[in-house]
């Protein structure tokens, strides 16, 4: 399962640690009319016939669910009150302000990766048809959809609309607008692009439902995947904005735009601030999934350039909420007279949803990166040990696994797939599991650069008067770092010594945020600080991350450029999984293979998630489980508390 809007979290990345992404948010049938329209006449006139797992799918007993899960039961029953993590009684108002880096020139989520930069916060605009719980693993619960419905063979999957449910101008939410909405992510974005490779089309299926089709049976993960579907407004995107232009889903936009989620846009600065407020009267304030959420009247995003810039505004009571993502800040910076006297609280909440590959990246695109003795060289060259001591305080462990946290890490079990593509895998994986080289003394890290050399000279390079040249073109080998953050050049420039004792001539680069956006998009760069945040139940994202198919799209999540059959294979194991035991042999498989060809030197990670806050805020006793700091999502305005801290 996605992690929704996974580039927030590769632009996000603050040195020192990972800015932690998101967390990404039943027998159905297909129905008779549905079946109809699968029925088309040839050029001859004779009817095409229907294929067989169509026409198994229309004997079956149509059976409508309250949400999904896709390996287990649901939590919470159909008729649950709220979700067990939340307080129903939160009082409602109050005002967050939050920090957010860089800048911000769209909320038109349907390009967010490919044009601009979204707005922090836009997805409190909008809704799915699913929302997910935070205290079950892979859980989801009717939203805008009221019931959901697919057949055994999980070829197809019907969403039935709440009729309730309405945009922000008073129109009702209808098929067409989710129709609308399936058809413009698919065509203009890359990571939606790949998770919707397998359905076919939406139709409309009947006054307040809507069916996805799907291109083969089998694939359990699609009927959550399409549930987890942004519904735009297809009145509102097809009509013209103040000025006559008509309005292009394909293009930016800074026009506050129509939602009908629990929040509406109340003002916005281009670049430097956005401020949504509450809707009151949210057609969907008392739904279960929705008791005790969405409780502040307001909440604010203040917009910086620079780290530093926001934790002064963070130390002098501008901002609210800080999530710290310096091991640095935190282990110095919080000495300030608020933090003694209790006006700030600190506080770590454990991460327990994802997974995570935070990592430097390489554009293998690009021929110098290609071997994958080159790239392992890299590896045997980063003293991570020393950096960890240094810099970071000693607070990181070293990430050995693209599914870092989870059960989902190679171990062993997945040898057996594994056999089937023993031909295009490295040969290694079968005798060891991966592991990292290790620089705790001087002799180590002597005998790790001689290693790095070694394999240069393999992959055809030799050092010549102290420069490390390629021996069929005499071209010196060069390699920039590139980042967005100025304080990420700490990180490139303790890794540039080592890389230059190897004869490696090393370029650091930081560009704003806008321009590195566009690098990243046109794949012109070399090595960067990327990372991927993995979901407890993987599925059809991975094609995205890693599958041939996303390599040369711009865009994409697979920044690395990889295209590996034995990479493609697994992946569609991971989508095919029947249940959780496949699963997890086929994650643990493509691990491995992902591992041991060499496409990232793995950085560092942290289990908890570190903020500050001002004390003001309240939250439930009973935190999520899978949810983290869950802010401001469950938490609440404390007005005594307010009036103390005054």
């Amino acid at each position: 399962m996605p992690i929704r809007l996974q580039l927030k979290a590769l632009r996000a990345i603050a040195p020192g640690g990972l800015r932690h992404p998101p967390r990404p948010h039943g027998r159905l049938g297909i129905t008779r009319r549905s079946l109809l329209a699968c029925i088309s006449f040839a050029v001859t006139g004779n009817i095409l016939r229907l294929p067989n797992w169509i026409a198994v799918a229309q004997a079956e007993e149509r059976v409508w669910r309250h949400g999904l899960s896709p390996f287990g039961d649901l939590k919470y029953p159909a008729a649950f009150k709220h979700f067990d993590y939340i307080n129903p009684n939160a009082p409602k108002g109050g005002v967050a302000w939050q920090g957010a880096f860089g800048t911000f020139d769209n909320f038109n989520t349907v390009i967010a990766g490919l044009k601009g930069s979204l707005a922090a916060g836009v997805d409190l605009i909008y809704e799915t048809l699913l929302v997910a719980s935070l205290d079950e693993i892979s859980s989801e619960y009717g939203l805008l959809a009221a019931a959901v419905s697919y057949p055994e063979d999980y070829s197809s999957a019907s969403y039935r609309l709440r009729p309730e449910a309405q945009w922000h101008d008073g129109t009702p939410v209808t098929p067409e607008d989710v129709i609308f909405s399936f058809e413009a992510f698919k065509k203009y974005s890359p990571q939606f692009s790949a998770q919707y490779l397998h359905v076919t089309k939406a139709e409309k299926t009947s006054a307040r439902e809507i069916t996805f089709i799907f291109d083969r049976p089998g694939n359990r993960e699609l009927p959550q995947v399409v549930g987890r579907l942004t519904v735009l407004p297809k009145h509102w995107w097809e009509g013209a904005d103040k000025d006559g232009r008509k309005r292009d889903i394909g293009a930016t936009t800074l026009e506050p735009p129509l939602g009908s989620g629990p929040y509406r846009l109340k003002d916005l600065s281009a670049g430097r601030k956005v401020i949504y407020e509450r809707v009151k009267d949210h057609w969907g304030k008392d739904l279960n999934c929705n008791v005790g959420l969405n409780n502040f009247d307001e909440l604010h995003y203040e917009y910086f350039r620079d780290i530093t810039a926001a934790f002064e505004a963070f130390k002098a009571n501008t901002v609210d909420w800080r999530t710290e993502n310096s091991a640095k800040n935190w282990a110095t910076a919080y000495d300030f007279p608020a933090v003694s006297n209790k006006r700030v609280v600190l506080e770590e909440f454990p991460i327990r949803d994802v997974g995570i590959m935070q990592a430097f990246a390489f554009n293998t695109r690009r021929e110098k990166f290609r071997d994958p003795r080159v790239r392992l060289a890299f590896n045997y060259a980063f003293n991570f040990e020393e950096m960890n001591k240094e810099i970071f305080f000693s607070q990181y462990q070293r990430i050995t696994s693209y599914f870092e946290g989870t059960d989902l890490a190679a171990s062993g079990k997945e040898l057996e797939l594994l056999e089937t593509v023993r031909e295009a895998i490295p040969a290694e994986l079968f005798t060891r599991p991966y592991s990292n080289p290790i620089n705790n003394s001087r002799e180590e890290v002597r005998t790790n650069l001689r290693e790095a050399i070694r394999l240069f000279k393999e992959a055809g390079y030799e050092v010549r008067d102290q420069r490390l040249i390629n021996t069929k073109t005499n071209e010196p080998y060069a390699v920039e770092f590139l980042a967005a953050d100025p304080g990420f050049e700490r990180i490139f420039l303790f890794f540039k010594p080592s890389l230059e004792r190897l004869g490696i001539n090393v370029t650091v680069r930081t560009v704003d945020q806008a321009q590195y956006e566009n690098r990243l998009r046109m794949w012109d760069f070399d090595i960067i600080t990327a990372a991927w945040a993995e979901s407890l139940t993987p599925g059809n994202e991975q094609r995205g991350y890693w599958g041939s198919g996303a390599a040369d799209e711009p865009g994409s999540l697979n920044l690395i450029g990889i295209k590996n059959p034995a990479v493609d294979n697994m992946i569609e194991r991971v989508v095919d999984a029947k249940n959780r035991a496949d699963l997890e042999a086929a994650i643990k498989a493509l691990d491995r293979i992902l591992l041991w060809n060499h496409y990232v030197v793995p950085q560092w990670t942290y289990g908890k998630v570190r903020t500050a806050r001002w004390d003001r805020f309240g939250h439930p006793d009973l935190m999520p489980t899978y949810g983290r700091a869950a802010f401001p999502t469950v938490w609440w305005w404390d007005a005594r508390k307010a009036a103390e801290g005054a």
